[in-house]
């Protein structure tokens, strides 16, 4: 079936408050010139997800690509999970959803291989693992949307979605361990970008 028959839809998560990395992660510089939303935003547009960005009200003046769509978490305190339900209630019927962070940026040829084992099968979740290793963004199915939209903090969030499909989770792997980047300090930013240079 062709790809462009399936609706795919991205949630970008940016309204934390960044406090480990003592300034807005959304707006910090990254390749091209571009800001760590920006270039996310493209790369994922550029894979044929339509973006949609969670932001908090301090970094909602966020420059944006103009095809994404921008939506507020008005109670970013908390957690990730009131960010994921804020954004679900903006995602249409889908047949693959893929939620990641900004501090996750990724290259569009890795949305692009995942998106493609995605669709080629019939799993709930697909991730990619680098040296046996899972990572990030991870892909879900619609079959998995009632999970989601029951997330709680109380319950582990996300992580709680991970292991009750632990066992039927696809795992696509990498031989770069940029599906394993996380940028939560400053240090690891730092050498993320020296590591892109």
């Amino acid at each position: 079936m062709p790809q462009q028959t399936f609706n795919c839809f991205a949630l970008v998560l940016a309204a934390g408050a960044s406090s480990r990395m003592g300034t807005c992660k959304a707006s910090l510089p990254w390749r091209n010139g571009k800001s760590l939303l920006f270039y996310q935003i493209e790369q994922l547009s550029l894979a044929k997800f339509v973006p949609i960005v969670v932001l908090g009200l301090h970094n909602c003046k966020q420059q944006v690509p103009s095809e994404t769509i921008v939506k507020i978490n008005q109670n970013p305190s908390g957690g990730k999970v009131t960010s994921i339900l804020t954004g679900l209630k903006y995602v249409p019927q889908f047949d693959c959803l893929l939620i990641s962070a900004v501090d996750q940026p990724r290259s569009s040829w890795i949305y692009q291989k995942l998106l493609q084992a995605h669709i080629s099968s019939s799993v709930p979740i697909t991730a990619p693992d680098y040296q046996g290793k899972l990572g990030h963004p991870l892909l879900f199915s619609s079959s998995v949307r009632s999970h989601l939209e029951n997330l709680s903090e109380a319950s582990c969030g996300l992580r709680q979605v991970v292991q009750t499909f632990y066992s039927q989770i696809q795992r696509v792997e990498f031989d770069t361990p940029e599906v394993l980047l996380d940028l939560n300090t400053p240090e690891a930013y730092q050498a993320a970008r020296l590591s892109c240079t």
